[in-house]
């Protein structure tokens, strides 16, 4: 009995696994979508009747043998670099360093207009490591109060700000879905862009809400960090990564990064649920200037005064304003 019902259990986990995996990564394109998944929920319906009718053995069989050939053809598949790629995310950022400058290729500059009127910039920039003044972390939000795209600004003294984030590649045509992020349904990308497009366009143009907090690190530590955001995005180009929802995804990866910096980073369920990141940060002692959480909530919320700037140049110093830890200029 506990046998037969390990089995039906068994049975029961590959194919719900087997339906989204054929769901969100179907093995031939222009097949209509829904034929593979319910293929694989019969054949699954077909080994529980055989159970049921006293047939254990060939529907065990059976059932191990598609879950055996669902598998290779899992493991075959592979990410690429080589897709119609949406606009905004179709170059890959990548860099060079030469003692204290940096160089940055493709970081993006869009002027954006409208989340479909803009005009696309893709630059080569320069950043003097010996000049990095400032670590910045922006969460954007668009719902719910767990979930927050995160984004790591880095200030330098000649004015300029450059801001990584891990984003999603999406193909054209690609509709964001969690759970297709646990299905390898899209690559991964560290991309580089100034504040005025990546902070500007969730704000004025995707009606998101922007949270800036200052995070207090020694200067070897914020250089080793952006030094390992640059060895990611390079390696990216080099070798391709799937997004995972878990795994690999936005804070995940800041969290990989910084504990090459600071070993010994606790593991805390707000490294997942991202939105609340800042009671992270409060609990590491690496926020200064408010005496809680809600405080630098409250002050570091740049929605209104990102809204409210329009030109490029005043962009930066405007949503700094009031932020717990900054010192005003």
């Amino acid at each position: 009995m506990i046998l037969q019902t390990a089995i039906i259990l068994a049975i029961l986990a590959g194919a719900a696994w087997g339906a989204f995996a054929l769901w969100f990564r179907p093995p031939w394109a222009g097949r209509p979508r829904a034929i593979l998944p319910a293929a694989w929920l019969a054949l699954a319906m077909a080994a529980l009747s055989g159970l049921a009718y006293g047939h254990s053995l060939p529907a065990w069989l059976s059932a191990a043998a598609l879950l055996v050939l669902l598998a290779w053809w899992w493991l075959g598949v592979r990410p690429s670099n080589e897709r119609p790629w949406m606009p905004e995310v179709a170059r890959q950022t990548h860099g060079s360093v030469h003692g204290d400058l940096v160089s940055l290729h493709n970081v993006r500059n869009f002027e954006w207009r409208s989340a479909t009127d803009y005009d696309a910039r893709w630059e080569t920039r320069v950043y003097d490591l010996s000049q990095l003044h400032s670590v910045d972390l922006a969460l954007s939000y668009w719902g719910r109060p767990a979930i927050a795209h995160a984004m790591v600004s880095f200030g330098f003294g000649d004015g300029q700000y450059v801001v990584f984030s891990v984003e999603i590649r999406r193909k054209r045509g690609d509709k964001f879905s969690e759970i297709g992020g646990f299905f390898r349904q899209y690559e991964l990308a560290v991309l580089a862009s100034t504040e005025e497009d990546s902070l500007r366009v969730r704000t004025n143009v995707r009606a998101e809400d922007g949270y800036l907090y200052r995070v207090q690190m020694p200067e070897d530590a914020a250089r080793a960090l952006f030094l390992s955001y640059v060895q990611t995005a390079s390696q990216l180009v080099r070798e391709p990564r799937f997004y995972n929802t878990l795994t690999a995804n936005c804070t995940t990866i800041v969290y990989q990064l910084a504990r090459q910096i600071v070993p010994g980073l606790p593991m805390d369920y707000r490294l997942l649920l991202s939105g609340y990141l800042p009671e992270y940060l409060y609990r590491l002692g690496a926020l200064e200037g408010a005496n809680s959480p809600a405080a630098y909530r409250r002050a570091g919320r740049y929605t209104d005064r990102a809204r409210a700037t329009l030109r490029a140049e005043e962009y930066s110093r405007n949503i700094r304003r009031g932020v717990p830890g900054v010192t005003a200029t």
